[in-house]
């Protein structure tokens, strides 16, 4: 038993959400660790092999959907939230309608989150542990295998949406998440109610229709993992729909009507860098590797390599207008060391000849 009577967890639930705030968190709440339901939905998602490549999803047994493996005597998971939106919501509206732009994942327009965020848990951690004495913890921020969403809604800070991310009513969904596996008896939230009602906004205005149906997410159809998570090559039929986002997809996030509500970030380090907020497709196609490596350093950015940067540039040239300057750039990357780069600017110099309309997909 922790040196704290149980009637003074409920008071330490209350400590602990307000140090969060203090910290820079915009919301902390509390779950048990059931996630049984959360679990019977991984299972059928990777039954149906929806999540491609991505096989550290697969890995590691129950961990992901049973806390008490993943950290043995686990009683209460600590889940916080942070803002990261880091303008007006406008302005990406407006580059994904200029074919000669780059568009970027808002959340990967800064310094990477995880280090920042899990700073942050370790404070709150520290804190604890100054106030309570010694306890059993283990802080998270996607470096395991967790169920950072489902346990966020048990938590009470949103409920997942119909395109898969969470949603809070009074701040939409543009924030990050964390969590803190605790051997504390900390009382429960309340876990948040569902409020996507009738509408469907996510699932009309995915490029590539990968909300194949409300809640259910296809990645390997997902402009997401095509750009981010696929090592090899971008499906011929997928890359048309790409557009000009050249690294992530936010989409469903712009067109959700809960994001009228969301805050703009506070945090410096979630302020756009290298201008990426604000680049042509051939300002970025032209970094040399080296280049690549120091403007991304501290990025999340970097984590796909100079390569498939390249990849996906090449692709969204393609699906610009047929300038000679386009052309010019993609034809010097056909003598490229790298057999993807160079496949992909060659699709990217066929379709700019011969321009064709976008590929319609079925489901």
């Amino acid at each position: 038993m922790h040196p704290i009577e149980a009637a003074d967890f409920q008071q330490l639930a209350q400590q602990i959400k307000a140090w969060g705030t203090e910290m820079g968190f915009q919301q902390i709440g509390i779950s048990d660790t059931d996630l049984s339901a959360a679990e019977d939905y991984l299972r059928q998602w990777l039954a149906e092999n929806r999540h491609g490549e991505m096989q550290y999803m697969a890995a590691h047994g129950l961990k992901r959907s049973r806390p008490t493996l993943l950290q043995p005597g686990t009683l209460s998971i600590i889940s916080a939230r942070m803002d990261y939106l880091p303008e007006n919501s406008g302005h990406s509206h407006d580059l994904l309608d200029k074919p000669a732009a780059a568009f970027v994942s808002r959340y990967a327009l800064g310094r990477d989150y995880h280090k920042l965020m899990r700073n942050r848990l370790q404070k709150l951690a520290d804190k604890i542990a100054a106030e309570i004495g010694r306890f059993g913890y283990r802080a998270f921020v996607d470096s395991a295998p967790v169920l950072e969403k489902a346990i966020a809604e048990k938590a009470g800070l949103g409920w997942i949406g119909k395109h898969s991310n969470l949603i809070n009513r009074r701040a939409g969904s543009w924030f990050f998440l964390g969590e803190i596996y605790t051997d504390l008896p900390l009382p429960d939230d309340s876990a948040a109610s569902n409020h996507c009602g009738q509408c469907r906004a996510c699932l009309d205005i995915c490029p590539t229709q990968a909300i194949v149906a409300p809640y259910q997410v296809d990645a390997r159809r997902c402009v997401s993992y095509l750009t981010i998570e696929l090592h090899g090559s971008i499906p011929e039929q997928y890359r048309p729909l790409l557009g000009n986002r050249i690294y992530g997809c936010d989409d469903c996030q712009l067109i959700c009507p809960w994001n009228r509500f969301a805050k703009l970030s506070t945090e410096a380090d979630f302020k756009p860098r290298h201008h990426l907020d604000n680049s042509t497709l051939l300002e970025l196609f032209a970094w040399s590797e080296s280049e690549f490596l120091q403007k991304t350093e501290g990025s999340a950015i970097r984590r796909i390599g100079h390569q498939r940067w390249l990849r996906n540039i090449a692709v969204a040239l393609g699906n610009g207008l047929p300038s000679e300057a386009s052309k010019t750039a993609l034809k010097a990357k056909l003598r490229h060391d790298s057999e993807l780069v160079r496949e992909h600017a060659d699709w990217a110099l066929q379709r700019l000849n011969a321009p064709q309309t976008p590929t319609k997909i079925s489901l």
